[in-house]
């Protein structure tokens, strides 16, 4: 009878346990049950590279609409319950390695600086983070004949990258 009593005592605990607030990533949403439609303007561009902050917004707005079961639209008024509104802050692309037959660069690095803020209607704060930062490699052509500008598909791959981080971390409020 004892032991029966510890037996039950044990796997009660380890039930009680097993709910402590674990949950698969991805799946919890923090969000407001109230919230229905997106807007997700266009991000504002504070550089000079040219079109980055188009192919930022179009990846967010994709991972939104392929994720969430939110209505998401581009323009920016008051019929959405929440709107979110992002910013490249830097742009920047420097050298990692070279070649030393030619003495030229081999393999670039561009980093991007973003901040982001998704408010309601009221203007609450629902998610902030004004200090993203995201990296790309990419390697440089080293024949004229066979040039290929990779800078594009690296910012196009940062782009989703961001895009993946950014709708995980609003859903899941970190």
């Amino acid at each position: 009878m004892r032991r029966s009593r510890g037996t039950v005592l044990a796997a009660c605990v380890s039930l009680a346990l097993a709910g402590c607030g674990y949950h698969v990533a991805g799946k919890g949403n923090k969000l407001p049950t109230d919230l229905h439609t997106l807007a997700i303007p266009a991000f504002a561009n504070g550089t000079q590279a040219y079109h980055i902050e188009q192919d930022l917004t179009s990846a967010v707005v994709r991972e939104f609409t392929t994720r969430t079961h939110y209505h998401v639209i581009s323009r920016d008024d008051q019929s959405a319950d929440a709107t979110l509104h992002g910013a490249v802050q830097y742009v920047f692309v420097f050298p990692l390695t070279f070649d030393t037959r030619t003495n030229r660069v081999a393999t670039l690095q561009v980093q991007v600086g973003m901040k982001v803020t998704l408010t309601n209607k009221k203007g609450k704060v629902l998610y902030d983070n004004p200090n993203y930062v995201f990296r790309e490699q990419y390697q440089e052509s080293s024949s004229l004949s066979s040039f290929f500008q990779e800078e594009s598909p690296a910012l196009q791959r940062l782009s989703r990258d961001f895009a993946r981080t950014l709708v995980s971390d609003v859903l899941e409020s970190y």
